[in-house]
């Protein structure tokens, strides 16, 4: 008979019988997070500042989605006056990237995250501020223990909707995450 592990993340019970089945028992939300929009933003100024220069920022994170916003001006725009998708890009994965490094540190352990492919689909021009939310985030939260329980790298696919300030989507960005509990040397 197999024997039942029990995993702990951001005060979610996590219960594995079988390799790949993990069952959570109880939700609770934490109210302390240890990563803020100020944390963050700073971590693009020092290792992202290209998307930092652009624009790109932080404005809202929680154990279930983030927000990102990025406005239009001369350094992020294309030649058909509207904002450079890369752009819109780097604020989108900053919406799922955020997510994933926050529930990775709630969960104490070393894992590796790394975006293994990405698509977009452009709806409308990009022109003024545009907001992208990811909403995943209690998606990760069985796919991290997964990964923790089976040391074996799992892969998810978080979404980031970009909408202008008329609520209006112009952009949604798919990006596939792998995530990887490294191994103690």
């Amino acid at each position: 008979m197999e024997q039942a592990h029990e995993i702990r993340i951001n005060n979610n019970i996590f219960v594995q019988g079988k390799p790949d089945e993990l069952t959570p028992i109880v939700g609770l939300i934490i109210t302390n997070m240890k990563l803020t929009p100020k944390k963050i933003n700073f971590f693009l100024l020092t290792k992202l500042p290209s998307a930092y220069l652009c624009g790109v920022r932080l404005k809202y994170i929680s154990t279930t989605e983030s927000t990102t916003s990025v406005k239009f001006k001369w350094i992020n725009q294309n030649p058909f006056g509207s904002m450079f998708w890369a752009v819109q890009g780097m604020a989108a994965e900053l919406a799922t990237g955020a997510l994933v490094m926050q529930k990775i540190e709630e969960s104490g352990k070393n894992i590796s995250m790394l975006v293994a492919s990405n698509n977009a689909i452009f709806s409308k021009k990009a022109k003024g501020r545009i907001t992208f939310v990811c909403q995943d985030g209690a998606l990760l939260d069985a796919i991290i223990a997964k990964a923790i329980v089976s040391g074996e790298g799992q892969v998810i696919l978080l979404k980031a909707i970009g909408t202008n300030e008329k609520g209006v989507i112009v952009s949604s960005f798919n990006f596939e995450w792998t995530l990887m509990l490294k191994k103690n040397k």
